[in-house]
């Protein structure tokens, strides 16, 4: 029996990305005021992902308490939706995208920080909100992975709707350069327009590969877990 159930964890989490968010939004930045606001970073998308998503998660939670032991087809057909919503939710855009985010940061960051954090942030944004939009964005949705089974759609579908927000967002980040003249991120700033391409060409790789693992992790701790209760049935018996 876990220490805590799953669904105080998804609701402490819920609460922590708005503490997150409201607090990322109360800062007097400079880019918040430019076209396209804290939309245009992909660190702020996410943080709005993963909201949503443990808000789906909430919902779902609450409603499979609600309707437990009723007989209405009607209100199993709508939790059957959320938990579908949930679980699409998990496999496209929570995990490939909040992976994505965790690793490159933290790469470039390591690399050279003013490719992607310029020490300007420091007197805007303390440690510990870095460290939140940054960091426990992985902790968190390892926890998620492995405390509920999550049902992923068809490789191909996956893939192909990952590409899709992959591909979206670099189209925004263009149409941003377009109306301001200025990249999004410093690093784009300092290579040419054929090294842009393929850039962002890696980058769509990296997220759908993301998606491949997540699709395989969660089959891996899945199975697993079937083992062992299938293992302590055989002994019981």
């Amino acid at each position: 029996m876990a220490l805590i159930p799953s669904q105080v964890l998804r609701v402490a989490i819920l609460l922590s990305y708005f503490s997150i968010l409201c607090n990322y939004k109360a800062i007097d930045m400079p880019a918040h005021q430019t076209y396209g606001g804290s939309w245009k970073f992909l660190t702020f998308i996410d943080l709005v992902i993963q909201a949503v998503f443990f808000g789906v998660c909430v919902l779902t939670d609450l409603s499979s308490l609600l309707t437990k032991g009723s007989e209405s087809q009607e209100q199993d057909r709508q939790l059957r939706k959320l938990i579908g919503l949930r679980d699409w939710m998990m496999a496209v855009l929570a995990f490939p995208v909040g992976v994505f985010v965790v690793t490159m940061f933290w790469a470039l960051y390591l690399y050279d920080r003013d490719l992607v954090y310029p020490r300007l942030l420091d007197n805007f944004i303390p440690q510990w909100l870095n460290h939140g939009m940054h960091t426990t964005v992985l902790p968190f949705i390892i926890i998620e992975m492995r405390t509920t089974h999550h049902q992923y759609p068809s490789r191909p579908c996956g893939l192909i709707a990952v590409c899709s927000f992959a591909v979206g967002y670099v189209l925004w980040m263009c149409w941003v350069h377009h109306v301001t003249g200025v990249w999004v991120y410093p690093l784009l700033e300092q290579i040419s327009p054929l090294a842009k391409v393929a850039f962002f060409s890696c980058l769509a790789v990296l997220i759908n590969i993301y998606y491949v693992l997540g699709e395989i992790l969660n089959s891996y701790i899945w199975d697993c877990s079937k083992c062992v209760l299938d293992t302590d049935k055989a002994k019981a018996d």
